[in-house]
């Protein structure tokens, strides 16, 4: 044999690296800075990277293994913003924190669990996203959160330093309830940088989410003698469950590829409607040009719009569209979260309503709690203030876009008679089915094989398509490919 042809074989069957016994042939395609994260988290779990171990120069590493040193910087840099490892200068990148609790060990899909209720027994009730949570699952692929993994926690320590540092006593009272005023103005800002809306802070209510937003508004219009807020259809359960336990009727309104059908809720004869029109949940469908001059003209006519900003920051095939609320303040209550930036645990939001609702809606934020909660307000304020927040969002869409290819990509695969919707922005996908498919019974099948997602049929209040709403920025390439996989098995128990 020629001498670089044998060296070329030789090379390509040492790939790998006596490091952690590391070898990126068990990475899925496409995901092999999340399977390196992956492993080198469960090293530090299980104690094979104890706090004080170095770690090999990214430069180093990434030619044991044939890898790009993007890939491993990429790795190193999550586990870096986790709090899990540092960078010591000459000394290299160390391990500075052990998680709480190692990560579970892969399981055998769970049998059903009598301490656990069904979340699909019957229609959905008010706990039925509680149940889901709690349901034991190897695989989640429920919507709505982001990667939690990527939270930036050295850039949120950093801040919080910053704010405990300079923080006068005083500011440890009893503060304005409609936010800490740092906070008001970061996301003003935030909002004219992103969003296109021109907000006074002294307009802006902070919220702990955007499910306080929906009763703080539920309460102010119910005060003023509205009791009716039409929906569209299909549309996001949760949202609707919190404006029907603030007393308001939600009948529902066509979605269709264009978005709402104004038409259709010209004929409800609702005063008011809740929409996502970004990226509408969970069909994806982004409101049209002309439906949203169609729209804007019944807000004009005397329509007030809620608009949920929902998943607004997060496009990948897409340009970005105008918030409505950057288009007709006046009629508009505008509602955004931080919960699928950084995470839905921090319980932080924002409120623009119309001039003439913000007083009402000042009052009823005094009085459910007096205000979030001022220490968390500050860091973030912090984190906006100086572009961390959008330093950290920037990886973080491209490691969604890849979860959403690999998706897709298993769909095809394992679900070919499935058609996918709302590919082009957002954190999940919609998929619909043959007619015939009980999308609550395939999704309970999915639940016993480990897999957690939610049938299309939660989300509607009129007979539609059935389906399955599957989030993918949450989850690694891997399990996004097993749980689709698994999926398409329990689909077939059902035909």
């Amino acid at each position: 044999m020629h001498r670089s042809n044998r060296d070329e074989t030789d090379r390509a069957i040492t790939r790998g690296s006596d490091f952690l016994q590391l070898d990126p042939a068990d990475a899925p395609p496409g995901g092999l800075a999340d399977w390196l994260a992956r492993r080198l988290r469960d090293a530090i779990a299980d104690g094979r990277l104890p706090v004080g171990a170095r770690l090999p120069p990214t430069r180093t590493l990434a030619a044991d293994l044939r890898v790009s040193r993007g890939v491993v910087t990429d790795a190193y840099q999550r586990l870096t913003d986790e709090g899990h490892l540092a960078g010591r200068g000459r000394a290299g990148t160390v391990v500075v924190a052990a998680p709480l609790t190692p990560p579970p060990a892969p399981a055998a899909p769970p049998t059903a669990d009598p301490s656990h209720p069904d979340p699909f027994h019957g229609a959905p009730g008010a706990d039925a996203f509680d149940a889901l949570r709690a349901a034991p699952a190897r695989i989640d692929l429920t919507p709505g959160v982001p990667d939690l993994s990527a939270f930036p926690r050295a850039a949120w320590q950093r801040a919080e330093r910053t704010v405990l540092r300079d923080l006068p006593a005083a500011a440890l009272g009893y503060g304005d309830p409609r936010g800490a005023p740092a906070l008001r103005t970061a996301v003003a800002d935030w909002l004219a940088r992103n969003r296109g809306i021109r907000a006074d802070p002294a307009a802006i209510v902070i919220t702990a989410g955007t499910a306080q937003a929906l009763g703080l508004i539920a309460r102010a219009l119910t005060a003023a003698g509205t009791r009716t807020v039409a929906v569209e259809d299909p549309g996001s359960l949760g949202a609707r469950q919190h404006l029907r336990h603030g007393a308001i009727a939600t009948p529902p309104v066509p979605v269709d590829a264009d978005g709402v059908r104004v038409d259709r809720l010209r004929a409800t004869a609702a005063p008011a409607v809740l929409l996502t029109p970004a990226h509408q949940f969970p069909t994806g469908a982004v409101l049209s040009g002309p439906r949203r001059r169609d729209l804007l003209a019944w807000a004009a006519a005397g329509g007030l719009i809620i608009e949920d900003d929902y998943d607004a920051e997060h496009r990948y095939d897409r340009p970005p569209v105008p918030a409505l609320r950057s288009l007709l303040t006046d009629r508009v209550f505008y509602a955004g979260s931080v919960s699928k930036l950084l995470a839905p645990a921090l319980r932080t939001g924002w409120l623009l309503p119309p001039p003439a609702f913000l007083d009402a809606v000042i009052a009823e934020k005094r009085f459910a709690d007096l205000g979030n909660a001022a220490l968390p307000q500050l860091v973030l304020a912090e984190l906006m203030a100086t572009g961390a927040m959008e330093r950290a969002l920037r990886p973080l869409r491209t490691r969604h876009r890849r979860r959403r290819d690999t998706m897709i990509d298993a769909i095809r695969a394992h679900l070919p008679g499935a058609a996918v919707h709302g590919a082009a922005a957002g954190l999940h996908l919609t998929i619909t089915l043959h007619p015939r498919t009980d999308d609550t019974a395939l999704a309970a099948a999915a639940l016993r094989r480990g897999v957690k997602v939610q049938p299309l049929s939660w989300h509607a209040q009129r007979p539609g398509p059935p389906g399955l709403v599957l989030g993918y920025a949450a989850a690694t390439a891997t399990d996004i490919t097993d749980g689709i996989a698994a999926l398409g098995r329990a689909l077939k128990t059902l035909t």
